[in-house]
């Protein structure tokens, strides 16, 4: 039976240990944490996918096209305010960590008030700057309708998907990464089933697909909404208790305005990068979009022991635990490395085939093919870059990620494609710039880590 704490004028659960990763087995905490994020992550790509692949075998390359060229567009105007979700997912679980569940209330309801806000700021900029910034990144005249209208329409439905960010994010935070699971599963199936109804039943057109997208992710931000508002535990979201506390707001802004700058910026990086591959026409977009859907499976064993991590090294350093933290963090990166560098030998060896399923142009998987088999052998550096970024995200020092981040995978990024650029006209020279940059970071974060004192002081301002 669960023992009861007063916060404010409710009494609610205090959550077991089955939540908490300052207790038991390292290895399971992790593993047991990050498999349900690992499958929920698979999911999101495989609806991701599935958008693609039903775009492109039903509508055609030029559709693919413009659904390809969105991506990173998409990550630009959403990658802020998800980096800022991030810093209130390190603060409210530093808090739990801690077991200081009333500043913990007022970091989860600080946290939703900030999302509201945010939805409102997305909504509009997303509309009013598509055409814009499509332009402006070169895409191609006979894909630029398409891409406007799927850019449009998705970011018409920004509530939903920054809301179910800031839900999972408190969830996570806690520990519950089982939950966010079974919403996204649920939302996935929603997803590809109107993807064939809009698309191949009702030939609506590639905007049906950004409108299925939005459907999909208002359900899984209602489920979780649902949970948190009828749980009895500590972190139990209250209707009218929604609103800003100033110092936590405080707090959230400091620790995830680095991380939402670097994720924005770094995409600026990535819509040059995406200007560069639109220059080389239709196909190559087509090829290379198709790649990055593969791609973001390659990316899952990373994003989940990143997730992982975070709320390990967040929780235990809230708990004063450092020694824990260390052991956390190596068998975190390892995994992660190891996983990840598996799938990328599977991509690399299986490539022509994996891009065919999008679509089956000859010149489109060509494409594709020279991207992944530029990429996929350096696959371990990826997940090591962002595998020590988590670590320091976790342990209040996300300034030390944004610097190396911005400098190898922005400036240095930008910089060589526009001076190769003009001495090799190959695409090729956009292929080998990601190789490149996450050698750079890695061995940067490698000297960081194991010179620096990065543990040490940790969490003094916000927990005794």
């Amino acid at each position: 039976m669960l023992a009861k704490k007063r916060i404010g004028d409710e009494s609610v659960d205090i959550t077991d240990s089955k939540s908490l990763m300052t207790e038991g087995t390292i290895w399971k905490k992790i593993i047991f944490f990050a498999m349900p994020l690992f499958l929920g992550n698979l999911f999101q790509q495989l609806y991701n996918a599935a958008d693609s692949l039903i775009v492109g075998n039903f509508l055609g390359s030029s559709a693919l096209a413009a659904v390809s060229s969105s991506g990173n567009l998409i990550f630009l105007m959403v990658g802020f305010f998800n980096g800022i979700a991030m810093g209130a997912g390190v603060v409210i679980a530093r808090y739990f960590g801690a077991k200081d569940y009333e500043s913990m209330q007022k970091a989860i309801h600080t946290t939703i008030a900030l999302g509201l806000v945010a939805s409102v700021i997305l909504t509009i900029a997303g509309v009013v700057l598509a055409p814009m910034i499509l332009e402006l990144m070169g895409t191609p005249e006979n894909v630029l309708p398409q891409s406007v209208s799927y850019f449009q329409i998705y970011f018409a439905g920004s509530l939903g998907l920054v809301m179910y960010n800031i839900f999972v994010g408190i969830l996570q935070a806690i520990g519950d990464s089982k939950h966010p699971l079974y919403y996204l599963i649920v939302s996935s199936i929603i997803n590809v089933v109107l993807d064939i109804v809009f698309i191949a039943g009702f030939n609506m057109g590639v905007g049906s697909a950004a409108v299925a997208t939005i459907i999909a992710q208002f359900c899984s931000a209602l489920l979780c909404l649902y949970r948190l508002v009828k749980t009895d535990d500590v972190y139990k979201v209250t209707i009218k208790k929604i609103g800003f506390d100033k110092d936590m707001l405080s707090q959230i802004i400091r620790y995830g305005l680095p991380s939402g700058l670097q994720n924005s910026i770094i995409a600026i990086a990535n819509v040059v990068v995406q200007s560069n591959i639109n220059a080389f026409g239709e196909m190559a977009m087509a090829g290379c979009g198709a790649y990055s859907r593969i791609e973001g499976f390659a990316f899952l064993p990373i994003t989940s022991f990143t997730m992982a991590l975070t709320t390990f090294v967040g929780q235990n350093l809230g708990a004063n635990n450092k020694e824990r933290t260390l052991k956390g963090a190596k068998f975190g990166m390892l995994c992660s490395m190891a996983i990840a560098q598996i799938v990328g030998i599977i991509i690399f060896i299986g490539a022509p085939l994996l891009i065919m399923i999008f679509n089956s142009d000859s010149e489109v998987v060509q494409f594709g093919t020279d991207r992944a088999r530029t990429s996929a052998l350096f696959y371990f550096l990826l997940a090591y870059s962002h595998c020590i970024s988590a670590i320091l995200r976790g342990a209040g020092k996300p300034v030390v990620p944004m610097i190396v981040m911005l400098l190898f995978w922005c400036v240095v990024r930008v910089s060589f494609l526009t001076i190769m650029g003009n001495i090799v006209n190959s695409i090729d020279v956009v292929y080998w710039v990601y190789p490149l940059t996450w050698f750079l970071s890695s061995v940067t974060f490698f000297i960081y880590y194991k010179k620096a004192d990065w543990i040490h002081g940790f969490g003094e301002d916000i927990v005794s």
